[in-house]
């Protein structure tokens, strides 16, 4: 398999699941345009092949001005990869609309915009692959976590929208669904769950663990496996698609 010649966008791309799909990526020989909104993250991330972008997926004139940066720097993006998100939680009652909008903002406008404004290159071309990175809890609730739910669940909804808008091109779009990630945001779930829950912890840790069917943390690798997969020979008719990475059935 070779990307080569090809250029990808990658959301979040700075730590965490978007840097490992990044480097695996660029590893096939795509140009790699990463955003994230800290640039000396981006910049500390960057290897060979990989191109740091500070790019806010919440503001449509920011995401329209630097996708066409980086097609005019790289080509057309063939491989987009909506990955930026974040991931809280919080009680109904403890839900304010400042938080709903921001969750909202990031996991679900900002694969919008991104989507939207990478497609204007793509669909001038003939191949290309959309990446949707949604969670387990696009398929199912997630207790403690309604708001991250419903954004998880809205972008597969519009993952699978665009499948059937583009049926019969050279253009796909899935979605991949991990359970629980060894990343930066596990770690930082760690405290609120803890906190939420009354736990220590190692507790808290236990709780993500547990989710995940195999009953270990999953590797950012692992993910960036499947993306790369999805970009591979014969894989033109996965579309529409949800993968599930959690270790056995959700």
């Amino acid at each position: 398999m070779t990307l080569q010649g090809k250029h990808a966008l990658v959301t979040g791309g700075g730590t965490g699941i978007g840097l490992a799909i990044a480097w695996a990526l660029a590893a096939e020989g795509a140009q790699v345009t990463i955003t994230g909104r800290r640039q000396e993250v981006l910049e500390d991330a960057a290897t060979e092949g990989l191109h740091p972008m500070a790019m806010d997926v919440r503001d449509e004139e920011d995401v329209a001005a630097k996708v066409d940066a980086a097609v005019a720097a790289r080509g057309p993006v063939q491989i987009c990869v909506a990955n930026a998100g974040i991931a809280e939680g919080a009680a109904l009652h403890k839900t304010s609309m400042e938080f709903w909008r921001d969750m909202m903002a990031t996991n679900l406008d900002g694969a919008f915009l991104t989507i939207r404004e990478s497609f204007k290159s793509m669909r001038q071309t003939d191949w290309g692959r959309v990446i949707t990175v949604s969670s387990i809890a696009g398929l199912r609730g997630l207790k403690g976590g309604a708001c991250y739910t419903a954004s998880k669940h809205g972008l597969v909804g519009l993952t699978r929208a665009l499948s059937e808008d583009y049926l019969g091109t050279p253009f796909t779009f899935n979605a991949l669904c991990p359970g629980y990630v060894d990343t930066p945001i596990v770690e930082r779930n760690i405290t609120s769950i803890a906190q939420r829950a009354g736990l220590n912890a190692v507790e808290a840790l236990d709780v993500m663990v547990n989710a995940n069917r195999h009953k270990r943390l999953i590797e950012p690798e692992e993910v960036a496996a499947a993306a790369l997969w999805l970009c591979g020979p014969g894989s033109g008719s996965v579309n529409g698609q949800c993968i599930e990475i959690a270790g056995g059935q959700m």
